[in-house]
């Protein structure tokens, strides 16, 4: 059992989780919760943590039986979890890797999100939930956008990050005009759209630009975009979240598509 926060497996777990260098650096990221560690694919999984009160429990331990894991003592895993309130099992997983063509997707339209600048860890993971439950083929980003693999982002995923194709673009602009040269037309969430988001025809190959929390997208990928879309929007309402905001447009792709 492991009983000391100074162990160099606990070190490890403490930097995964709290730098995106050391992440990236390594291709591995943390996950925690039942649920997470169950969902993770077998082969990705580099190691394998719990609690000692989690073994205690007769349920919980025939879940994870047959598969290698530490036991470590309740107070150190409270130390390198990174939730409040930990359930006693932790992984560290493999980065997945993914290339341009992988979100253009194989047996149907592609459907992307696009994100410029997204900033809120919880608003990037209900998009890569919300976008796996819509159908998306794959999220393209910025290396503005909050990381990936933030804690945050990861336990807001619910387990989609596993299964959602990403690409962090060194250039946005560029990876659009890609995309954009692979007949994906281009829509931007923006006030000055003259349409309504459910107008336009999402049946082929589409790409949703949405831009930061606060000031929307740059004026550089908004003018990227085919067609500048509208959400409708009563009362004395600015603009709604970035995550809400690209949930309707996801979804309405999906109506469209059946």
């Amino acid at each position: 059992m492991i009983t000391s926060s100074a162990n160099q497996q606990m070190k490890r777990i403490i930097q995964l989780n709290n730098k995106a260098k050391t992440r990236y650096g390594q291709r591995v990221f943390v996950v925690e919760g039942m649920k997470m560690c169950m969902e993770a694919p077998r082969e990705d999984i580099v190691g394998m943590y719990v609690s000692e009160s989690f073994l205690e429990d007769g349920r919980k331990a025939q879940v994870v039986q047959g598969r290698h894991y530490e036991v470590v003592s309740d107070s150190v895993f409270r130390m390198v979890a990174d939730t409040q309130t930990p359930q006693g099992i932790l992984c560290l997983v493999k980065m997945p890797e993914y290339n341009m063509d992988d979100l253009l997707g194989s047996q149907k339209a592609a459907h992307i999100l696009i994100l410029e600048n997204i900033q809120d860890p919880g608003n990037l993971g209900t998009m890569v939930r919300t976008g796996e439950a819509a159908g998306i083929t794959g999220i393209l980003m910025d290396k503005a956008t909050v990381d990936f693999f933030h804690p945050k982002t990861i336990r807001a995923t619910m387990g989609a990050v596993y299964r959602v194709p990403y690409y962090i673009a060194p250039n946005l602009p560029e990876a659009i005009e890609q995309l954009k040269a692979k007949g994906v037309g281009i829509y931007a969430a923006h006030l000055s759209g003259e349409l309504s988001y459910s107008q336009p025809d999402y049946a082929g190959h589409t790409g949703f630009l949405v831009g930061n929390e606060g000031n929307g997208l740059s004026p550089e990928a908004a003018g990227l975009a085919d067609t500048l879309v509208r959400i409708p929007m009563e009362g004395d309402v600015e603009s709604l979240n970035a995550a809400v905001a690209a949930a309707l447009l996801m979804y309405e792709a999906k109506r469209q598509r059946g």
